[in-house]
């Protein structure tokens, strides 16, 4: 008991489950702004590993940090601009085109890695982002040895962009005639086009954005989580941001505590295999957040409204 007490109250913890919730909350607000105008993108998955590559690359190359993340995120867009065009446009399956885009993203990624580096027996590291402690020391002093500010101050910008990202879509969503047109687009596009809106472009925009934001918390990894690019670092993110769109029920706001949850119990487990990896197989402990989120997922699914057109093909003076 006194050793989950001390786990409980370790800065650590709180400053582990921040990091790791990041790349969660950049791509679940990517595939929850897309759903929430009609379009399911499962090409999540392989989104992130081709913006973490991309992001990498550009840096490894001489570039600065951000040029990297714009990188990432326009690298994204071109991935959401083709599952537009296969979904929106022709009216493809959202599912057998988001698998294939994984697929395809996922592949070429790999493929543009070890064609740039084919020479290297280890993976080429770069300088990352740096947390705000080594960024902005003077103000990180004054918060020195104390709770929060070994928290806060471990973190990098990214981690707060993630998250402001998060308030500014809830504020979007919920507030703004932008919002409102969104909205109307996943609930009933026909009704949309009679008030003058038109669901093709909202859902244009709202799939390459959220393809964007997939990229970046891809690039989150390979820019500030770690300092290079290995093939399957992103280990199933993409799959669990989906899942997370269903708990949050297509709320920003709640998606951003979806992702902290997980990321909590994922960073929680790390530290309990080190105190029971003697007594209990590690194996159980890598399932413990995976077990809480299906079971969590169980729950808020019978709560969850669906939007009412999502995955429904729209054609433009069609009824």
């Amino acid at each position: 008991m006194t050793e989950l007490t001390d786990i409980l109250s370790a800065a650590g913890l709180w400053a582990a489950m921040l990091r790791i919730a990041t790349p969660l909350i950049f791509g679940t607000l990517g595939a929850l702004i897309g759903e929430r105008a009609g379009v399911l993108n499962l090409g999540i998955e392989g989104i992130m590993t081709f913006g973490a590559v991309t992001g990498w690359l550009v840096v490894f190359n001489g570039a600065d940090l951000w040029v990297g993340v714009l990188a990432a995120a326009l690298a994204g867009m071109a991935f959401g601009l083709l599952h537009a065009l296969m979904t929106v446009t022709l009216g493809l399956s959202q599912h057998v085109t988001g698998l294939g885009i994984t697929l395809f993203a996922s592949s070429l990624g790999y493929f543009i890695f070890r064609l740039t580096t084919p020479a290297a027996s280890t993976p080429p590291t770069i300088t990352p982002f740096q947390p705000l402690s080594s960024a902005m020391p003077g103000i990180a002093s004054l918060f020195d040895g104390g709770f929060w500010g070994a928290v806060v101050f471990s973190q990098t910008t990214l981690t707060f962009a993630a998250i402001a990202m998060a308030g500014l879509l809830a504020y979007i969503i919920r507030a703004t005639p932008l919002g409102l047109a969104i909205r109307m687009s996943g609930e009933n596009p026909h009704a949309a086009e009679a008030q003058g809106i038109n669901p093709v472009v909202i859902r244009y925009g709202t799939v390459m954005i959220g393809s964007a934001l997939m990229a970046i918390g891809g690039a989150f990894l390979t820019l500030s989580a770690f300092n290079s690019f290995f093939p399957g670092m992103v280990q199933g993110r993409g799959w669990i941001c989906i899942a997370l769109v269903v708990f949050a029920t297509w709320r920003p706001e709640r998606a951003l505590f979806g992702a902290l949850l997980f990321a909590f119990f994922d960073a929680f487990q790390l530290r309990l295999q080190a105190v029971l990896a003697d007594s209990v197989p590690y194996q159980l402990f890598l399932m413990v957040p995976y077990l809480i989120s299906i079971l969590a997922l169980i729950v808020m699914a019978r709560q969850a409204r669906v939007p009412q057109a999502l995955m429904q093909p729209y054609r433009r003076g069609e009824r």
